[in-house]
């Protein structure tokens, strides 16, 4: 799998729902959007992207607006421990999700935030283990953890730390949040990422650290 991630989503109820109905992209509203999130940097426009590509490199953000729904993608959301993003990302009102996950070191980790408190955080890997598990797992993720979708065969149970594969995981939560997935089998009735245009921006050099998909 290579599918990539380090995005945050907010919206004031599903955001699957809402982007089920296909909104068109509010380019004005997603650059004032981007500059709320980073008052302090300069930000200059690049050729468009989509939702289907969210990993931006570490100068540049992807931004949208489709309606109420927020999308946003930068390094800062490639964190070890979701629950611990800067409140200045969590809205107090809404719904906010934070999705991140790496095929090369099959990562994913993920938040959700309901009126700006912490629901479920969780981050795992098969070398680090699981660095965050908090709040009551939520119900796509059951079958994950009971085992219904295996990572390995049976032979190999005792080697792999986990009863399922993250990045699987990861894809069902594309699927739960957003309506969409970014490897899988097609199901027509899903929105289809590519449709969805992203504003990229460049964004000035700064002190941020170093992202967890950089550290190995």
């Amino acid at each position: 799998m290579g599918a990539k991630t380090w995005m945050l989503v907010t919206s004031r109820g599903s955001a699957s729902e809402a982007l089920s109905k296909r909104p068109a992209l509010d380019r004005e509203a997603a650059l004032a959007y981007a500059q709320s999130l980073f008052p302090n940097e300069t930000l200059s426009q690049l050729e468009a992207g989509d939702l289907s590509y969210t990993n931006p490199p570490d100068d540049q953000i992807f931004v949208g607006r489709y309606g109420d729904v927020k999308v946003v993608a930068a390094s800062e959301f490639g964190i070890d421990y979701p629950s611990q993003l800067a409140e200045n990302f969590i809205p107090t009102t809404g719904v906010a999700t934070l999705h991140a996950m790496h095929s090369v070191v099959d990562r994913f980790a993920f938040a959700n935030w309901v009126d700006g408190k912490l629901v479920r955080s969780l981050s795992l890997s098969p070398d680090q283990g699981v660095m965050e598990d908090i709040g009551e797992r939520l119900p796509f993720e059951i079958p994950f953890w009971n085992g219904v979708y295996p990572a390995v065969d049976d032979e190999e149970k005792e080697d792999y730390p986990f009863p399922f594969h993250p990045l699987e995981l990861g894809e069902a939560a594309l699927l739960n949040f957003f309506g969409y997935q970014i490897e899988g089998y097609a199901d027509k009735n899903l929105i289809v990422p590519e449709e969805f245009p992203l504003v990229r921006l460049s964004r000035a050099a700064n002190s941020r650290g170093k992202p967890w998909w950089k550290r190995w």
